[in-house]
C-alpha cells in the first residue's frame, strides 16, 4: 500500500482461499489526520454464501481434526511471525489517527491475545478434540446409569463483524479463542480502518501456518452473509448498540437461533469516593485515569469513561485539575513524536461526535475546549479528524436524560456531582448496562458497597487505589484473562474471559447412559465403568496406560502411635488428635481422630511404586475430601483408578489423572480425591532413562 504517495489501492477480500477484489466502484478511504486517500473498499460480486461453505466445508473439519493444544501451538506461532511485521503495522495504524501509544494497545495488545491464548490452551485446556465439561452426575444406586457434560466445536463459522477504533486488536481477540476451539472465522472489518485488518490478515495467511478455511476476510459490505446462517454458526458484533439490535434481528438470525454476541459502546463510568479528596493519591489517580480514557485512541475506546462521578464538594477541585492536564494534551498528526492525541477516525466520526456534544450541552454545559475549533501541533486542522479534548459539567444529573444515554464516541467526559453512595450507586447504573466502571477509593467500607451496587450492571469492575497504582493495567484495557461485555446496553455478550471464551464457540451436550459408553465417549473414567487389573499402572508408560487401569492396595492399620507422632513431626497438634475428651465433645467426632493429611500420606504409602519408573512427579491433588473421621485402630485401603490421560503436544510426558478412594474397614469412604501425576511417554526399564 502507498501510502506516502497518496495512491489508494483497492483492498481485497480473502474469501475461499483467494484474495478477490470487489467489482464495483467502492469507497474511498481517507488518512485520518491529512485527508489523503489511502484505499478504496469494495465487496460487489463476492460470493458470501460459497464463503460461508469454504468454511464449513474446508476450514471446520481440518481444525476439528487437531486437538486443543495442536490448534494453540498454532496461535504461538501466529504470534510470533506477526511480531516480526509489527512495525508495518505501526507505520499504516498512524493513518487511522492513532498515535504510537495508541497503535501499542491495538498491535501489540492484539499479538499478545494470540500469545495468552496460546498459552491458556496448553495450561489449562487437555490436549483433546472436545472437553468434559464439569464431574459426571450419578443417575442411579447400581451405578449403570450416569451422564457427563462435553463441550464440541461448532460445525459452522464464527462472522465476527468488528468496529472501527481497534482493526487489529478487535480482529485477534475475537480469532483467538475461535481458532482455539476450532471454529473457522470470517473477519468482517469495519470499513473506515479496513486497510489495517486487510494487512495483518495478508500477513497471516502468508505464514503457511493456517488451515486453508480457518480465516477469511470480508474488506467491505457483508453483503447477504447473514442471509445464509445456520444453527451451527455464530455471529459477533462490536460497535454501536442500535446496529447491534438490527443485526440481532435479522430474520435468519432469529429464524435459526443462531448465537449472536454483542459488545456495544457503553457510558462507562469513574467514581471518585468521599474519602478521595484534593491531595489524596486517589484523587490524582481519578484525575489521572479520566484525562486518559479521554485521550488514549481520542477517546474512541468502547471502554472509555465518559462520566465522572464525583463528590459534589469536590466539583470544582476535579474539573480544574482535569482542565489543566487536558490542557497540555498536545493534539495533531499522529506521525509527529511531540503529539499525544491523534484525531478522530475519520471527519464523519468528528461531525457526529460535535453533533452528541450538542445534545449533551443541552444538560450540561462545557467547562474545557471548544468542539468546534481544533487546535493542532500539526496535521490538516481542516481536512484532518481533529477534535480537542471535551469536559463538560451536568450540575444536577439525577434530573437529567441525555448525559445517561447519549455517548459521544471521542474525546468528551462528563462529571457528575453527588452527595451520597447510593447516589453515585444510582447515576452509574442509569447507563443501563457498562462494560467497565472504576471507582477510587482507600476506604475498603466504601469500595464493598459501591461495588456489589454497580456489580449487577457492569461486566468489569475496577477498584483503584494507592496500592495497585503501578501495577494496575487501567480502567479502559481488558485482559485477555479477564470478562469483556456487559449487560444491556453494554450488548449483553461475553467476551475473553480466559477459556470461558472457548466455550462460546462450543456446543455443551449431556451425555447419558451406561458408564461404559459414557467413559469411552467422553475419555474419563468414572464409577461403574470398566477397571482392568494387572500390572502395577505406575509401572506402565503414558503410552500403554488405559482409562480404568485400577490398582487396589493392601491395608494399613492407623494407630494411636502413629497419630501422636504425626502430630509432634508436622507440629499440627489440633486437639481433636491429641485431647480424648476434646474430642469426644466436637459432636461430629466420637473420640480422638487421624489427620486428615495422615490420612492422604499413608494412602500415598499404600499405592506408590518406589522403583525409577515411568511416573514422573506428582504435580497436585484436585477435590480432596474427608468424608467420615478415622479413628485409631481403623483400618485404610486405597484404590486408584486412571481417570484421564493427557498427552501433552511437543513433550515428553502427559499428564494423568486417578481417582483415589480411601475406604475403611467397614468398606465405607473416608476420603475422595484425585491425584495428578506427570508419565512419560516412553521409559527404558532396561535402559531405566527416556526412550524415543
Amino acid at each position: 500500500m502507498n501510502v506516502a504517495a497518496g495512491k489508494p489501492r483497492n483492498l481485497e477480500s480473502y474469501v475461499h482461499g483467494e484474495w478477490v477484489t470487489g467489482a464495483g466502484d467502492g469507497t474511498v478511504l481517507l488518512d485520518a489526520a491529512t485527508g489523503a486517500p489511502i484505499a478504496i473498499t469494495d465487496t460487489t460480486g463476492v460470493d458470501f454464501a460459497a464463503s460461508l461453505a469454504h468454511a464449513r466445508d474446508k476450514g471446520g473439519p481440518v481444525l476439528r481434526a487437531m486437538t486443543f493444544h495442536q490448534r494453540a501451538l498454532i496461535l504461538k506461532a501466529l504470534a510470533a511471525k506477526l511480531m516480526e511485521h509489527k512495525e508495518e503495522f505501526y507505520a499504516l495504524s498512524a493513518a487511522t489517527g492513532a498515535t504510537r501509544g495508541d497503535g501499542w494497545i491495538d498491535i501489540e495488545g492484539g499479538i499478545g491475545t494470540l500469545f495468552s491464548y496460546a498459552s491458556l490452551g496448553r495450561r489449562e485446556l487437555p490436549n483433546t478434540k472436545w472437553l468434559c465439561d464439569g464431574n459426571p452426575e450419578a443417575l442411579s444406586r447400581d451405578d449403570t446409569f450416569a451422564a457427563q457434560h462435553i463441550l464440541s466445536p461448532l460445525e459452522g463459522a464464527a462472522i465476527h463483524i468488528n468496529a472501527f477504533n481497534f482493526p487489529c486488536w478487535g480482529m485477534l481477540e475475537k480469532f483467538a479463542p475461535t481458532f482455539l476451539a476450532g471454529m473457522p472465522a470470517i473477519i468482517k472489518p469495519a470499513s473506515q480502518t479496513a486497510y489495517l485488518t486487510e494487512l495483518m490478515v495478508r500477513r497471516m495467511i502468508e505464514t503457511g501456518l493456517l488451515p486453508e478455511g480457518s480465516l477469511q476476510l470480508v474488506a467491505g459490505s457483508l453483503g447477504d452473509m447473514l442471509d445464509h446462517v445456520t444453527c451451527q454458526d455464530i455471529v459477533t458484533f462490536t460497535g454501536s448498540a442500535a446496529t447491534g439490535r438490527m443485526l440481532k434481528t435479522h430474520r435468519a438470525i432469529v429464524d435459526n437461533s443462531v448465537r449472536f454476541t454483542m459488545e456495544a459502546d457503553s457510558l462507562n463510568a469513574a467514581i471518585l469516593g468521599a474519602d478521595a479528596g484534593p491531595g489524596t493519591p486517589e484523587f490524582d489517580l481519578f484525575v489521572r485515569e479520566v484525562a486518559r480514557e479521554m485521550t488514549v485512541k481520542a477517546g474512541q475506546k468502547c471502554t472509555a469513561i465518559r462520566r465522572a462521578i464525583v463528590p459534589r464538594q469536590h466539583v470544582d477541585a476535579v474539573i480544574a485539575a482535569l482542565g489543566d492536564r487536558l490542557g497540555q494534551v498536545a493534539t495533531g498528526d499522529p506521525r509527529d513524536e511531540n503529539v499525544r492525541m491523534g484525531p478522530l477516525a475519520s471527519t464523519r466520526q468528528r461531525d457526529e461526535v460535535r453533533d452528541r456534544i450538542a445534545k449533551l450541552a443541552r444538560e450540561a454545559e462545557i467547562v474545557c475546549g471548544d468542539p468546534l475549533a481544533a487546535s493542532t501541533v500539526s496535521g490538516d486542522a481542516e481536512a484532518g479528524a481533529f477534535l480537542n479534548p471535551v469536559l463538560m459539567l451536568c450540575r444536577e444529573p439525577g434530573r437529567a436524560n441525555a448525559v445517561h444515554d447519549v455517548e459521544a464516541f471521542g474525546p468528551v467526559a462528563t462529571v457528575m456531582p453527588y452527595e451520597t453512595a447510593d447516589e453515585a450507586v444510582a447515576l452509574a447504573r442509569r447507563g443501563r448496562g457498562c462494560l467497565v466502571s472504576s471507582l477510587f477509593t482507600h476506604d475498603s467500607d466504601i469500595a464493598a458497597e459501591i461495588a456489589h451496587g454497580l456489580a449487577p450492571w457492569h461486566g468489569r469492575v475496577l477498584v483503584s487505589n494507592r496500592v495497585s497504582a503501578k501495577s494496575s493495567t487501567g480502567h479502559g484495557s481488558p485482559l485477555p484473562t479477564l470478562l469483556h461485555g456487559g449487560p444491556g446496553r453494554a450488548g449483553g455478550g461475553e467476551e475473553l474471559g480466559g477459556v470461558r471464551a472457548v466455550g462460546h464457540y462450543m456446543q455443551r451436550t449431556a451425555l447419558q447412559g451406561p458408564p461404559e459408553m459414557i467413559a469411552r465417549i467422553a475419555g474419563r473414567w468414572l464409577k461403574g465403568a470398566p477397571v482392568r487389573h494387572g500390572v502395577h499402572p505406575f509401572r506402565k508408560t503414558a503410552s500403554e496406560l488405559e482409562i480404568g487401569d485400577q490398582l487396589v492396595t493392601e491395608s494399613r492399620v492407623v494407630t494411636l502411635d502413629d497419630i501422636e507422632h504425626f502430630a509432634r513431626f508436622t507440629g499440627d497438634t489440633f486437639y481433636a488428635h491429641m485431647d480424648e475428651e476434646a474430642a469426644a465433645a466436637n459432636p461430629f467426632f466420637d473420640g480422638r481422630v487421624a489427620h486428615g493429611y495422615l490420612i492422604v500420606s499413608f494412602a500415598a504409602g499404600l499405592f506408590v511404586q518406589p522403583d525409577p519408573g515411568p511416573v514422573l512427579a506428582n504435580f497436585g491433588i484436585d477435590h480432596l475430601r474427608f468424608m467420615k473421621p478415622v479413628n485409631p485402630d481403623d483400618c485404610l485401603q486405597v484404590t486408584l483408578t486412571c481417570k484421564e490421560i493427557n498427552p501433552r503436544e511437543a513433550d515428553v510426558y502427559a499428564e494423568v489423572r486417578w481417582d483415589t478412594t480411601v475406604t475403611n474397614q467397614n468398606g465405607e469412604v473416608v476420603a475422595q480425591y484425585d491425584v495428578l501425576t506427570l508419565v512419560a511417554k516412553n521409559w527404558s526399564a532396561e535402559r531405566g532413562s527416556f526412550g524415543d
